[in-house]
């Protein structure tokens, strides 16, 4: 990890104390949280095709990339950015989440109402992609960082009928998974000893 100039000395600061253990341990923290998410995002994911019946669980069914209401999925270029553009971009999208995934599990109480598992895993979802985006925002922050300013929550992702709103949630579920497994690399080459 690289040591920016300025960013762990303040003047204000206690000399005798650094901060870069606590750097470090929140570092540490939040890559485990977005680890333990990832997990949690796949099980949703497969939760989620398992209760859509067909055509989704047969095998080569894939639907074209979309973006969901202003969100898309990671950029190829997202990995060559520098480290704090990387969560900057992490944290914004984790942002857009939870209104995204509240939606998807509304819709999925009035499709599976007896889908008592998978409306608590995407409830679970809203909150943990919340959690996690904060979570990236303070180490932004103990990295010298700024968190961009807030995005303006997505506009209502609504669909007319059964099959779109299936889709819907579909592709929801994916980003969830990708961002929160995004998030996770990003934040792995902050960990001492992790990837460069």
């Amino acid at each position: 990890m690289s040591r920016r100039e300025g960013s762990l000395e303040d003047s204000q600061a206690d000399s005798s104390v650094s901060p870069l253990p606590h750097l470090e341990a929140k570092i540490r923290q939040t890559h485990s949280l977005a680890r333990l998410l990832t997990k949690y995002a796949e099980q949703l994911l497969q939760e989620y095709v398992q209760h859509q019946g067909d055509p989704f669980g047969l095998p080569g069914f894939s639907l074209p990339r979309l973006p969901v209401a202003g969100l898309r999925a990671p950029d190829p270029g997202h990995a060559g950015l520098p480290v704090p553009e990387q969560l900057q971009l992490d944290a914004g999208a984790l942002a857009l989440l939870p209104p995204l995934l509240d939606v998807v599990r509304c819709r999925q109480a009035e499709l599976n109402p007896r889908a008592a598992r998978l409306l608590r895993r995407l409830e679970d979802a809203a909150r943990q992609a919340r959690a996690l985006g904060v979570a990236v925002e303070a180490v932004l922050v103990v990295l010298g960082t700024k968190p961009r300013c807030p995005r303006p929550e997505p506009a209502a992702a609504t669909t007319a009928g059964v099959f779109p709103a299936k889709v819907l949630g579909f592709h929801v579920c994916g980003l969830y998974h990708e961002w929160v497994s995004r998030t996770e690399a990003d934040l792995g080459q902050l960990v001492p000893g992790g990837p460069a």
